[in-house]
């Protein structure tokens, strides 16, 4: 099989519902600077497609053609070799109204492209897996991935927590705020039983956990274990975070069924202030004249709805 240069740019396609997507459109700007309304990103950055709770599959983009036929084209020289391959028609693409294809159509097309392609077809097990698909007025193809819901594994946990966020949402908000792991650090100092951690672990972000309460600590720790991760949780108050790290997340401890003050509120995001750069913060009620006091300034926020009940998710640097 050839090795075809990739054009350096890879296709994202979505999937969430309504009440998600606030919290997705956050994520997508977080990790490549913008968001679309179609459920499909194109973009130079490469983002192993598991990492984001909404991803469904990614294309690295070999091939591009204003046209389908252009793009065939450009097909004729792919030799495969001994390799065997299919062609998959992607299901979201941003063809609409009159332009868009119908599933037979698809179907004739993947099967066309097939032909062109000079190797064996195998449609049950091939070795290359090809995604084309129609994006921003040009056809692509190139290398198909599928998304694996790795925060599915990570729902029962053996130590739970009655107002802990979902995977999905604590799995967000570590891309949130960690976009580029590498040479990142970060820390969640109000941790509980490691929501967060536990989904950061599972995509490699350097993060420690804190807490003040030692039976949450046990449990967090207990967590991580469980999943097969390693990671460092403390028992201390936010007060006494030594070092300094690239990111903080915060589900603020004190909303749900304990009575803090607005004083320990503000205690705890002023204390955060002293030792992170970016911080992602979780919060029922509103926080903004908090975090302007504490010194922090919001440059992008999202609403995140579960029914009848709202949290929001803040950044701040």
């Amino acid at each position: 099989m050839n090795k075809w240069p990739a054009t350096g740019d890879f296709i994202y396609t979505y999937a969430y519902n309504e009440e998600e997507k606030d919290l997705c459109h956050l994520e997508m700007r977080s990790l490549f600077g913008k968001h679309s309304e179609t459920k499909i990103v194109k973009t130079d950055r490469d983002i192993h497609p598991s990492r984001s709770p909404f991803v469904k599959e990614r294309i690295q983009v070999l091939f591009e053609g204003s046209t389908l036929e252009e793009l065939c084209q450009k097909l004729k020289d792919v030799k495969m070799g001994g390799s065997t391959f299919k062609v998959l028609f992607v299901k979201i693409n941003d063809l609409t109204g009159s332009d868009k294809i119908e599933y037979e159509q698809k179907r004739q097309i993947e099967r066309d492209l097939g032909m062109i392609i000079e190797g064996e077809l195998d449609l049950h097990q091939p070795d290359v897996f090809f995604g084309l698909v129609p994006c921003e007025g040009s056809w692509h193809l190139g290398l198909y991935e599928k998304a694996e819901p790795v925060w599915l594994n990570h729902v029962k946990k053996p130590r739970e927590y009655s107002t802990a966020l979902s995977t999905r949402t604590a799995r967000a908000a570590a891309n949130i705020a960690v976009p580029e792991p590498d040479g990142k650090t970060a820390i969640d100092p109000c941790c509980g039983i490691g929501t967060v951690l536990v989904e950061a672990l599972s995509m490699g972000i350097n993060i420690v956990g804190r807490d003040i309460n030692p039976l949450v600590v046990t449990g967090s720790r207990e967590n991580i274990a469980h999943f097969g991760y390693s990671g460092d949780v403390s028992i201390g108050p936010i007060d006494e975070v030594t070092g300094s790290y690239d990111a903080t997340i915060i589900d603020m401890p004190y909303n749900l069924y304990t009575h803090a003050t607005p004083e320990e509120q503000l205690d705890i995001l002023v204390n955060a202030r002293h030792f992170t750069k970016r911080l992602v913060v979780v919060t029922i009620e509103s926080i903004d004249q908090m975090l302007a006091q504490a010194g922090f300034t919001i440059t992008d926020r999202c609403v995140v709805m579960k029914g009848k009940f709202s949290r929001e998710i803040l950044v701040c640097e």
